[in-house]
């Protein structure tokens, strides 16, 4: 019997990832270049070879950072707080009723529900598919959930699946890793109160997650934390995915739990994405939860961006690309203008770029810059841009979610799940949304914005 699962051995993928992102991350590869190169041309699948590419990865671990490197990108919290902007935002307290409080919060629950489904049936298409399907079906650009209403030709040109959720088949919501993180964070703060460790985080995963329900990098963390290494070396030993999306998708509950604070959410971010990403894998998640905490208190979308940003160093490269694409809307370009922009940098043909924190940090914001606080358009401007769709249409539907309130939300958007959320964590594995608000709203009260 054949045991190998993706991600649980290093593959030829695998090493080119390893190249592109030690490239990225500032460090010279031109001592191992013949090292690369031998290595590549060995049967990967044949366990017999996976020291020689373990090797190789401990080998890139230990490359230095170019002198000339212009960023400053510490993992440590210290260290990135200490990073931070000189300037940051200041925001007005939390003076919410709870039943504002509920709504909002309700808001985000259903927001991110609504951009998850939107996003799931397309996950992994490209341009060209995405963009084709809509436009031979009529419903170019992206206005509603995906939709199965099309000719058997165009279905089967398209591989259109009914499993993947398209709209014709939902009751409620189903599992899906971007709102199991999501509940996940909600359990994990129930039982280790607002002091939980990354130990917590990582002994949470071990005892609820099994570890073929992780993707990339959490994947290669549970592999790490099995043979006893604990966070943050878990994060990053042999570890080609530590600055993919991974930990920016499980960012938002943080922010609901610390609701006004942004300090405090990407604090508990922290704790959570230092047990498998380092960097700007760190960052996305910090920056994604203090965004998700301000929009509590502010409705303005640049100091909602700015609130994000003022939680991560000021000379890395994510907030390099995320004022990029905000300069791109003050220069006055179109959504498809920018959407083309962010796709000549990124090549989404390629795992690492379609799946890295940082192409899909440029999609987030150009979901909510360019929807302009309108729910349905920000989900659909963040799906629409391809790369990690359910990820993208998730974390901007909790923002837009927070600014509108669930009382606000379109019941269009709302009405084919019916406040239900299917999950794979214990204790919530058929949940009513109302639920989990009212669960989340209690919890925001243990926090209090003190930690």
């Amino acid at each position: 019997m054949d045991f190998k699962r993706i991600w649980l051995y290093i593959s030829r993928t695998d090493l080119d990832t390893e190249r592109r992102q030690c490239e990225e991350e500032g460090k010279d590869l031109a001592p191992l270049e013949d090292e690369f190169a031998r290595v590549a041309a060995l049967d990967l699948e044949d366990l017999a070879h996976q020291p020689a590419a373990q090797r190789l990865l401990d080998r890139t671990a230990a490359l230095p950072v170019r002198p000339d490197f212009p960023y400053h990108e510490p993992s440590d919290l210290d260290g990135i707080r200490a990073a931070r902007p000189a300037a940051r935002p200041h925001l007005p307290p939390l003076r919410l009723s709870d039943a504002v409080l509920r709504d909002k919060v309700y808001g985000a629950w259903q927001g991110r529900v609504s951009g998850c489904l939107l996003g799931k049936p397309v996950e992994g298409w490209r341009r060209p598919r995405m963009w084709g399907y809509l436009r031979e079906t009529g419903r170019f650009p992206l206005s509603g959930y995906f939709s199965l209403d099309a000719s058997e030709e165009v279905r089967a040109k398209y591989d259109v699946r009914p499993e993947r959720c398209f709209i014709e088949t939902v009751e409620y919501m189903p599992e899906d890793d971007d709102t199991n993180y999501t509940t996940t964070g909600l359990a994990l703060l129930k039982q280790y109160g607002p002091e939980f460790t990354p130990l917590d985080v990582a002994q949470f995963w071990l005892n609820e997650i099994p570890i073929l329900r992780t993707c990339t990098a959490e994947r290669v963390a549970y592999r790490n934390l099995c043979s006893l290494l604990p966070p943050p070396a878990s994060a990053s030993f042999r570890n080609p995915y530590r600055e993919w999306i991974g930990a920016q998708i499980r960012a938002d509950f943080w922010g609901y739990a610390a609701a006004g604070n942004p300090e405090v959410a990407a604090g508990f971010a922290w704790r959570d994405a230092c047990v498998s990403h380092v960097k700007n894998g760190i960052y996305g998640e910090m920056w994604a939860a203090a965004m998700i905490a301000a929009a509590f208190v502010t409705d303005d979308l640049n100091l909602i961006l700015e609130s994000g940003l003022g939680e991560i160093p000021a000379r890395c490269r994510l907030a390099e690309a995320v004022n990029r694409v905000r300069q791109w809307r003050q220069e006055g370009l179109t959504y498809d203008e920018a959407t083309e922009r962010i796709h000549a940098t990124w090549n989404e043909d390629r795992a690492h770029d379609w799946c890295h924190t940082i192409s899909n940090a440029m999609v987030v914001t150009l979901g909510l810059l360019w929807g302009e606080r309108n729910f349905g358009l920000s989900l659909t401007r963040a799906v629409q841009a391809c790369f990690d769709t359910d990820c993208n249409g998730a974390t901007v539907g909790s923002i837009v979610g927070i600014l509108h309130g669930a009382a606000s939300v379109p019941a269009a958007w709302t009405a084919p799940f019916h406040d239900t959320l299917a999950t794979g964590v214990a204790g919530y594995h058929r949940v009513r949304l109302r639920d989990l608000a009212d669960e989340t709203v209690r919890l925001i009260h243990t926090v209090g914005g003190t930690v």
